[in-house]
């Protein structure tokens, strides 16, 4: 559900808006780790990194990866954002903690660790993790002048979209959020009219995707 009277994001997702151009954000969805009034800091969740996967990374870092007796799916690289690109994030549920964990309400948190890397590879990390590249960031007031200028629309976070490993699933539910927003126009922060709010739910039914794995 949307906090309408919280003028900060954090914990919440930003979706692009059509109008949105910069190829580096365009048709994504950013979860926001962090939002105040001295800037704002989340995770693109719907880009991966084609060109390292996560054995590579554990070579990078000499974890060795034990072996497991259980098949094991090793979790995609993700392209958190254009900001420190070689700094690593887990955006992971909260049953996994550490000192240096951060919580996000009661169901998801993130760390920045080597550790929860080691621990994910051998089979004791969280029961869901993201793992991304670099962040997006914005300096002071320059997150809510996009807002106001209808750049991004925030939706509460969903775990179906963050964690999903086919992204092209997780257009399904942007499309649901669409179709929410043509319904309850006067619920959701923003200028529009009821005919844009449908030109969207009409842009998101054409079979458009949100996802862009092309790094340019």
């Amino acid at each position: 559900m949307i906090d309408t009277d919280d003028p900060y994001l954090t914990g919440q997702l930003l979706i692009a808006m059509p109008a949105l151009r910069d190829p580096r954000f365009a048709r994504t969805v950013i979860f926001m780790c962090a939002h105040n009034d001295e800037g704002a800091m989340g995770l693109v969740v719907n880009r991966l990194i084609g060109s390292i996967s996560f054995d590579a990374l554990m070579e990078e870092l000499d974890i060795a990866r034990e072996e497991l007796p259980v098949p094991w799916s090793a979790p995609s690289i993700h392209f958190g954002g254009p900001v420190e690109t070689s700094r690593g994030f887990v955006l992971h549920s909260a049953d996994y903690t550490s000192e240096e964990t951060i919580t996000f309400e009661s169901h998801l948190a993130m760390t920045s660790t080597v550790e929860i890397l080691r621990d994910i590879a051998i089979g004791c990390g969280p029961r869901q993790a993201m793992l991304a590249l670099g962040y997006a960031g914005w300096g002071p007031g320059q997150l809510d002048e996009e807002m106001q200028d209808n750049a991004w629309l925030n939706v509460g976070a969903d775990d179906d979209i963050i964690f999903d490993q086919d992204l092209d699933s997780k257009w399904p539910y942007i499309g649901q959020i669409w179709t929410y927003i043509g319904q309850r126009m006067d619920k959701v922060a923003g200028h529009w009219t009821r005919e844009f709010g449908q030109t969207l739910d009409c842009w998101t039914r054409s079979g458009q995707s949100l996802v862009n794995l092309n790094l340019h």
